[in-house]
């Protein structure tokens, strides 16, 4: 999936000389976590809305070159890791770096999200299945010839849940006919934790700000 059309250029992009002033207007006027900070042109760090709560606004952005975090991601970083970046740094807005460490611009969070919603995962019907098993005996080459010896289409799946040495698993699939699927799976020792072929479960995880959570802690 090309997720380069969605670099925004229109954000700003603050220099270290720069008024930690210029900075908290910036955060008020939106609702974005960090913004990506330059020294002469190239790329030093990111600056998080929550490092400026004790600095006073008259001081200059390198009086906090310490607090600066440095996570970006490159525009040929695959959508599935810039997600896991977004994940692990609790962000929102991630710069993009090209050559040399030049900011090209943003992800924003919310583009990103409505791209994996666009994919056929959710825009395909179907049947939805989410499945656990132990750690070390699943797998997904495993869980598609479950499917496809039933000559059935794995349209999408991934993990949702990871604790006590269980995964679980969301998949789905191009039939709203289950029974025959779901009693494939158990013969292989899958536990079937939610089956479904209404809509409406889709509609569920668009909406359930848990279900992203999950999904981005991947």
């Amino acid at each position: 999936m090309n997720i380069q059309n969605n670099i925004i250029s229109t954000l700003p992009i603050f220099k270290v000389e720069d008024s930690l002033g210029k900075v908290v207007q910036f955060f008020e006027g939106s609702t974005y976590s960090h913004i990506a900070v330059v020294e002469k042109g190239v790329f030093v760090g990111v600056l998080g809305k929550d490092d400026l709560d004790n600095f006073e606004t008259d001081k200059k952005i390198e009086d906090l070159r310490y607090s600066l975090d440095t996570f970006f991601v490159l525009r040929e970083t695959s959508w599935l890791d810039v997600l896991e970046v977004f994940s692990s740094n609790d962000a929102n807005l991630l710069p993009v770096l090209g050559d040399e460490g030049r900011v090209l611009g943003y992800y924003d969070l919310i583009d990103i999200v409505d791209r994996f919603i666009d994919t056929p995962f959710f825009t395909e019907p179907g049947g939805i299945l989410v499945l656990a098993k132990g750690v070390k005996d699943y797998s997904f080459s495993e869980i598609a010839q479950i499917v496809e010896s039933n000559n059935v289409k794995l349209l999408g799946g991934f993990i949702t849940d990871m604790r006590n040495d269980l995964v679980q698993v969301t998949i789905k699939i191009g039939t709203s006919h289950l029974n025959e699927i779901v009693q494939s799976f158990r013969r292989y020792n899958y536990t079937i934790l939610f089956g479904n072929n209404d809509d409406q479960f889709l509609e569920d995880l668009k909406q359930r700000s848990d279900y992203l959570d999950k999904y981005l802690n991947v």
